[in-house]
């Protein structure tokens, strides 16, 4: 068996190499192309080129590179059809990879897998008509997922979300953290973007709350230096700065465990402290366009992911024009007084996003190959 396997950007290649793993566990003498990052190369997968080159958000942040991103959509599509493989499989990274795969079937009747289902209930519900054009089956991270691209035309099967079934934190890896007294973690995003946007209302806002808590912010090592010198007013501890990727992901992991209390960037970042049973502040802003346009596409009244998969509205959240550090320091201090109101629906989400069950890169495997012709 011959898979074409594409990730562009660290959750993808977490998400490919545990489905890579699930599917030599199945077909032990599958072979794979594609790209990936450290994890997938881990796998054995000789990336075509190096994915950070994919690791782009944004329109100010992909303009400059357009023509050569365009060529490599067009150097990777013609790779796939070269390699001729059993399946295509595109996790996340819409904008290259469905991109590709729309070359990929014009030029060929290769089966295409997309792994990570569109946000269409939360805004631009047309993009799942749009992806049906190109994508034959969709494996999902929420239960809540599959009615909706079915309904669009294309094979969906929910596989779990891999923050379920992370192994728990130990006291002695929480010990070795060398933190006492309480601890709040601080989680301003991935991209240094994110952290330029964010930085100065997470700064106000832990200021104004004025807790007690040792500040402890979990980034990467590239990210480190920025970090250190806008949130330096909180005297934080940084966490991850591993150059391994398996081992800075388990720091990070582990400091969440070990925080009392988050405040965090909107994003997957919420099953994160789920998963740890970290109680949680959301808050996300940018920029004015941006926000603009979101707000009048958005179809649901949160975008806090424990909120929709557990179905309650606990986590309170403040996105774009309530992004403001009052706001964010007074539901600081209530859920600092009252952490164990959130602990059920964390539980709950945890439980419904596959806790106890296989692996979901084991399952994502047994979903592809149920469905291969």
């Amino acid at each position: 068996m011959k898979v074409f396997v594409i990730a562009g950007e660290p959750s993808g290649d977490k998400l490919g190499a545990a489905l890579m793993e699930g599917l030599r566990y199945e077909v032990p003498s599958v072979t794979f192309d594609g790209i990936g990052g450290a994890l997938m190369q881990g796998q054995g997968l000789d990336s075509l080129f190096a994915m950070e080159e994919l690791s782009l958000m944004g329109i100010a942040e992909i303009l400059p590179k357009y023509r050569r991103l365009k060529r490599r959509i067009r150097q990777t599509a013609e790779a796939v059809i070269t390699a001729q493989p059993d399946v295509l499989i595109t996790i996340d990274s819409p904008d290259f990879c469905l991109r590709v795969a729309r070359l990929v079937k014009a030029g060929s009747d290769i089966r295409t897998v997309h792994y990570v289902a569109p946000t269409v209930w939360a805004w631009r519900a047309g993009r799942a008509a749009k992806m049906a054009e190109v994508i034959d089956h969709v494996l999902a991270l929420f239960p809540f997922e599959p009615p909706l691209m079915q309904a669009a035309g294309m094979a969906c099967d929910f596989v779990g979300h891999p923050v379920a079934t992370e192994p728990p934190v130990t006291p002695e890896e929480a010990r070795a953290l060398g933190l006492d007294g309480p601890v709040m973690v601080v989680l301003p995003g991935s991209r240094r973007s994110e952290v330029e946007r964010l930085s100065d209302s997470f700064v106000k806002a832990i200021q104004t709350a004025n807790l007690p808590h040792q500040i402890v912010i979990p980034t990467l090592p590239h990210l480190a230096p920025r970090v250190r010198e806008v949130f330096a007013p909180l005297h934080p501890v940084l966490i991850g700065l591993e150059e391994d990727a398996k081992a800075a992901a388990r720091q990070r992991l582990v400091a969440m465990a070990r925080a009392d209390l988050a405040l965090a960037a909107s994003g997957t970042v919420s099953l994160e402290l789920a998963a740890a049973r970290t109680p949680m502040v959301i808050a996300y802003d940018m920029n004015w366009i941006s926000r603009q346009i979101i707000s009048r596409m958005l179809l649901t009244d949160t975008v806090t992911l424990v909120n929709l998969v557990s179905e309650t509205r606990i986590v309170p959240e403040f996105i774009g024009k309530d992004c403001q550090p009052s706001l964010i320091a007074e539901a600081l201090r209530d859920v600092a007084a009252a952490p164990q109101a959130q602990l059920s629906a964390l539980d709950l989400t945890m439980t419904r996003l596959g806790q106890g069950g296989d692996a979901p890169g084991l399952r994502a495997a047994r979903a592809v190959l149920a469905r291969l012709p």
